[in-house]
């Protein structure tokens, strides 16, 4: 069945077919495109232009390409049509379109055409934060993500990131807890919903703010396609925060191109012996911003940008089980030196993490009763695998 004759934003099929073609033809990547665009002004100009004129802009081998009907081009278009027509918050964006992000003109590698699912208005804000980190935080790190997203989409923030599991996730989450719009740039077509168990997520993302990819529908979860869309992540926003991320993290592409654009990167310290806060470090120890309340990520953007107003309340890295205060970093004791129990390592002290947490926090984290939760922490104290600090307040320890 062919598409119907209006497709997204005054937009018509044959328009969408000619930048389906251009987009997906062989060896024809976003650069490439951009240069025919400038020069020829549309996706149907360039179709309808001799081989020696297109010979003359892109060479022989990819002018051959371009007057090739595409492989699946059928089916390319009629896939988009019919998905586009199923429900009116579905859009394409070319480039040149009124509602294409203005931000990601100003980065050197814009995609040529975006998908989006949800509210546009989404993509027009101004005042947009990315948050990223690991796929497999530590607890701290997950509640910090959830808790500076939700602080900062209070401030009239739109948090931007990823649908991945772990960091993104629950920044999106925070986000849409504080009723603030969200934006989760994908890997994937727009049709499938990767990871799975975000497809509930992914729908209030939906609702609520944008879901956006570059990929055509249909395109599965591949390797090459998050390290590639970190950079509408980083593109779309004024400044990169990194809560929580390996050395090798994809999160690090993110913060080095959101350098590249000019725009700001933030990064939370963590523990010394958390290998999660060791991408955070490193990012410190070349020029990020370090991040220990929401107000350093506000008044940083303020002075570059006039974009918020200090924080009533603000939160701070030790406020809701975040973090210890520093004053209670400083008094921590020593243990005796031993091996905790098997149960208890593979639980507790992964519930633990490696930031101290009080008991109130860690029980929400590991569901255990009370009774059994502080039998166990006193048997990590006496083998020296926890410490007890002031406040009420427990730390994981590093074994030597």
């Amino acid at each position: 069945m062919p598409p119907p004759r209006s497709l997204g934003i005054d937009a018509d099929v044959a328009e969408l077919a000619a930048w389906l073609r251009l987009t997906n033809t062989a060896g024809v990547g976003a650069a490439t495109a951009r240069k025919l665009l400038a020069a020829l002004g549309s996706p149907q100009a360039v179709f309808a232009s001799d081989a020696q004129a297109l010979q003359a802009l892109v060479g022989e081998r990819l002018a051959a390409a371009l007057r090739s009907a595409p492989v699946q081009g059928g089916r390319l278009l009629e896939h988009a049509g019919a998905w586009l027509a199923a429900a009116p918050d579905r859009h394409w964006l070319p480039l040149g379109h009124p509602h294409y992000p203005a931000a990601l003109l100003q980065t050197p590698d814009p995609p040529v055409l975006l998908y989006v699912q949800g509210q546009l208005s989404a993509l027009a804000q101004t005042r947009t934060l990315a948050m990223v980190g690991s796929r497999n935080p530590s607890p701290q790190g997950a509640e910090n993500a959830h808790a500076f997203a939700k602080a900062l989409g209070e401030q009239g923030f739109c948090i931007v990131s990823g649908l991945a599991l772990g960091v993104d996730g629950a920044a999106h989450r925070g986000a849409l807890e504080a009723g603030a719009p969200t934006v989760a740039v994908v890997g994937t077509g727009l049709d499938r919903v990767y990871p799975r168990q975000h497809h509930e997520l992914a729908q209030r993302i939906a609702s609520h703010g944008a879901l956006v990819s570059e990929y055509p529908l249909g395109t599965p979860p591949l390797a090459p396609h998050f390290p590639q869309r970190n950079r509408i992540i980083a593109g779309l926003s004024l400044g990169t925060l990194v809560v929580e991320a390996a050395l090798e993290s994809g999160s690090l592409i993110t913060a080095d191109l959101a350098a590249q654009y000019g725009r700001e990167v933030f990064a939370i310290p963590g523990s010394i012996h958390s290998a999660q806060s060791r991408g955070c470090h490193a990012l410190i120890r070349q020029g990020a911003k370090l991040v220990e309340s929401v107000q350093d990520v506000l008044d940083e953007l303020r002075l570059q940008h006039g974009a918020a107003q200090p924080v009533q309340g603000e939160l701070a890295l030790g406020e809701r089980g975040a973090a210890a205060q520093p004053a209670a970093r400083a008094r921590m004791g020593q243990g005796v030196q031993g091996r905790p129990p098997v149960e208890a390592e593979g639980t507790l002290l992964q519930a633990l993490g490696h930031d101290p947490v009080g008991l109130d926090a860690l029980q929400a984290r590991c569901g255990l009763p009370t009774a059994e939760l502080q039998a166990q922490l006193l048997e990590l104290e006496l083998c020296g695998s926890v410490r007890r600090l002031p406040g009420g307040l427990f730390q994981r320890q590093a074994l030597g």
